[in-house]
């Protein structure tokens, strides 16, 4: 997601999310970007939450086969930004293109683009542009347009449906809040510039994650008894959070496996394969804590927090609501 040591290129004056820039769709109807197998390219970072969320969704939904990706180094050097290199552990080259830097890839759309180079990309390896660099819309094409190539088809027990059309305001609803108050917040909150502005962004963060813990409460999800879109995006920033967010944007008032509720949650999607398998702490704490030089100027990388917590038993099964 980020470009810069601050949010100016996410958030307006007025405090709203600026969307991303690149906004095609992919559909049966569109003249050009229709569903194929294998023809879709994912760029992507695992120490970004917005990135990480797009493979989850491709993992969740049986996709895996479906679209390939790239893994940009987690260590970004600002003058050149995201970047590829075979060096860094975990990382890749750039699998269609072989460019050296992630701007290069958006130079294809446009030669002269000089805006916002950010990730996840959803890149179309036929025509060779991006179509995407939205997470929000990938996520909702990736669930409702690739299905038939899908190894969780339509009826089977396995398949999963994210944006379910009955749930769409709830989930809307619930969306807004979390980026906004939690991922968002969390950012918003360690770059404060005065000691009243990070007094406010701590209690939106804090207040936002005690409704949250309200509400598992009474759902074993946020909306009802399945996982949706809305999980995938709130999971993303609470596995990071005990990590990295707790000591690096001084969101510290709690830990997430201090709260009984969110800690039992985060712990339940953790432990499925299609979302536990694209979480790597290594990723994601050398990205945040080199990255982020206004509040780490010294781009020192903790060893800690251990994090065995998150490979204990959950509860969540036992809500006797739905079993």
């Amino acid at each position: 997601m980020a470009t810069s040591n601050d949010l100016n290129s996410y958030i307006d004056k007025q405090g709203n999310y600026k969307k991303s820039s690149v906004r095609e769709i992919i559909s049966n109807n569109h003249p050009v970007f229709k569903p194929e197998n294998n023809r879709y390219h994912i760029y992507h970072s695992y120490g970004c939450p917005f990135s990480s969320r797009v493979l989850i969704t491709i993992k969740l939904k049986g996709l895996k086969d479906c679209f390939s990706y790239s893994v940009a180094d987690y260590l970004v050097d600002k003058s050149v930004g995201w970047a590829f290199t075979r060096t860094t552990e975990g990382c890749t080259i750039d699998k269609v293109n072989n460019f050296k830097t992630v701007k290069e890839i958006y130079q294809l759309n446009d030669k002269n683009y000089n805006g916002k180079v950010t990730l996840p990309i959803l890149f179309d390896t036929k025509t060779n542009v991006i179509v995407n660099n939205d997470s929000s819309e990938i996520m909702r094409m990736i669930n409702g347009e690739f299905n038939e190539f899908s190894s969780k088809k339509p009826g089977t027990m396995e398949f999963i449906d994210l944006y379910p059309k009955e749930n769409q305001e709830s989930i809307n609803e619930i969306n807004d809040f979390i980026l906004t108050s939690i991922n968002l917040g969390v950012y918003d909150c360690g770059l404060a510039e005065t000691q009243k502005e990070y007094v406010e962004r701590f209690n939106i963060v804090f207040n936002a994650l005690d409704r949250i813990e309200e509400t598992l409460k009474r759902d074993r999800y946020l909306v009802g008894d399945k996982i949706t879109e809305s999980d995938i995006k709130l999971f993303s920033t609470l596995i990071r959070f005990d990590a990295a967010y707790l000591q690096l944007f001084k969101c510290n008032k709690k830990q997430i496996k201090e709260y009984p509720m969110l800690s039992n949650y985060t712990k339940e999607l953790y432990q499925i394969e299609e979302i536990g398998s694209n979480i790597d702490f290594h990723h994601i704490k050398s990205w945040l804590f080199t990255f982020f030089e206004k509040v780490n100027p010294l781009k020192i990388i903790p060893i800690g927090p251990e994090l065995h917590w998150l490979d204990e038993t959950h509860n969540r099964h036992l809500m006797s609501k739905y079993y």
